[in-house]
């Protein structure tokens, strides 16, 4: 039997956060081997199935005109997608390739002890032991326990769904979260008729009501069908399609369509490592059980990005990293705990970006709330939104009124990806709505909208 390879960091996935902390380590001059179970991910869930085709595929079919045929400029969109996703994914292995003391290794990982991992590939086997492991395995999406909806022919993930170039002509959306909306939004552009089917009784409920319902006037606006209160119980395919079978309003109800996309949420991908040889706890959600500074339940055992059951966002991936990389070359200060005012973007157009809390929320927690609102039609002092000729949205600012700080924003409207990281920035410095208000901003910007908006604050 051969010998272990013997390793200072052995990282397992090649997501955001563990590829970084593995060429930071590299750099320094340790040891380290990056498993990838497939050539195909190399760079992880982001750049090959997850933010960057999505947001590509978005911009395609927002770019595509009323005179472009539906099917070619979807097929055309997916290629391109796919030849971007390609580049990535070999500069990503390029990053580590380069790096002499780092090795990618493809194979599927399985702890034999706390120390020591195995990786297979067909009838290879390679056994590692690292003195430091971190499980970067990210998660999969997860298919309900509907009679038929797993075996239907016509079911898709948004995974499967990035890789085929037959345009839907009727898409069906099971789960009205941010996923779903997001390619609902999308193959509505592309030219699909568009259902989403949510079994809570209300989209966006997190929201406050004014925000949640101007984003979904958008939606509706697009043509996209939502049906809140949908609980699927059948789906039965047919020969060129599946009929989707629902109660709704406590009335049976049926939906016939070509594809079903499944965006119910995602589960961390745990499954195959046999972590109960590593005696690496987990939650009951299956997620790696973690402390604020990301140590398993071993402590030489690091967990990072959504397999270990915080938010599943690339950059808490890149921060969980900055995180464990504190800990093994820093001073092992730095923890998940320091986060504050982290934003979010659901990439519908215009885009939806809040950070902080809900006006609901605020209220909830007892503080003394001054609202800033305005619809984007309304904003004199933002030009840029009729200059790129879309004014649809809205901004919300949550303002403490004893201290002027801003305890939350809900930002739908041009640019609001990149409004909200302002915000936030903000929010973490706790520069005051005052002082945000009264800034001087570059011209026609979407920024300079904070002039005239935190002007409202009442």
């Amino acid at each position: 039997m051969k010998q272990p390879v013997q390793v200072d960091l052995l990282v397992i996935g090649f997501g955001k956060g563990g590829k970084t902390l593995a060429a930071t380590m590299g750099r320094g001059g340790k040891s380290v081997i990056m498993v990838e179970e497939s050539d195909q991910m190399y760079g992880g869930t982001c750049i090959n199935v997850g933010c960057v085709p999505t947001k590509a595929l978005v911009h395609r079919a927002d770019t595509r005109r009323p005179d472009d045929g539906a099917e070619a400029w979807y097929q055309q969109a997916v290629g391109a997608v796919s030849d971007l996703t390609t580049l990535l994914r070999g500069k990503n292995f390029q990053m580590l390739d380069e790096i002499d003391t780092v090795t990618v290794v493809t194979g599927k990982a399985s702890f034999v002890d706390p120390k020591t991992v195995e990786v297979t590939a067909g009838d290879d086997r390679l056994t590692i032991r690292a003195d430091n492991i971190v499980i970067n395995t990210g998660a999969q999406p997860v298919i309900p326990e509907i009679p038929g909806l797993r075996d239907s022919r016509y079911t898709a993930t948004s995974a499967e769904m990035l890789r085929t170039t037959t345009l839907p002509g009727r898409l069906a959306v099971l789960g009205g979260g941010y996923l779903g909306l997001e390619f609902a939004a999308m193959y509505r552009q592309f030219g699909s008729e568009v259902t989403v089917l949510e079994s809570r009784t209300a989209f966006m409920d997190r929201e406050d009501e004014d925000v949640a319902e101007a984003a979904l006037h958008i939606l509706r606006e697009q043509g996209i069908t939502l049906l809140p209160g949908s609980l699927v119980t059948e789906i039965r395919d047919g020969a060129s399609g599946a009929t989707i079978h629902y109660v709704r309003d406590g009335r049976d109800q049926t939906l016939d369509v070509d594809t079903i996309l499944v965006a119910t949420g995602r589960a961390p991908a745990t499954a195959a490592l046999r972590l109960d040889r590593a005696g690496v706890r987990t939650t009951e959600r299956g997620a790696v059980e973690v402390d604020e500074y990301l140590r398993t339940s071993q402590p030489h055992i690091y967990a990072i990005g959504d397999v270990n059951g915080g938010p599943q966002f690339t950059y808490i991936s890149l921060d969980d990293n900055r995180v464990v990389a504190d800990q093994l070359l820093g001073a092992g200060a730095r923890s998940t705990a320091d986060r504050r005012a982290v934003p979010h973007t659901m990439f519908m157009t215009p885009p939806f970006s809040t950070v902080g809390l809900t006006e609901t929320r605020a209220r909830q927690q007892g503080h003394r709330v001054k609202i800033a609102s305005k619809p984007v039609a309304q904003i004199a002092a933002m030009p840029r939104s009729r200059i790129m000729e879309d004014t649809r949205g809205l901004m919300k600012f949550i303002i403490d009124a004893d201290t002027d700080l801003v305890l939350g924003a809900a930002v739908l409207s041009i640019d609001s990806q990149e409004l909200i990281n302002l915000v936030a920035l903000a929010m973490r410095h706790q520069v005051t709505a005052s002082e945000l208000r009264d800034t001087i901003y570059n011209h026609p910007s979407s920024s300079e909208a904070l002039n005239e908006v935190l002007a409202t604050a009442a």
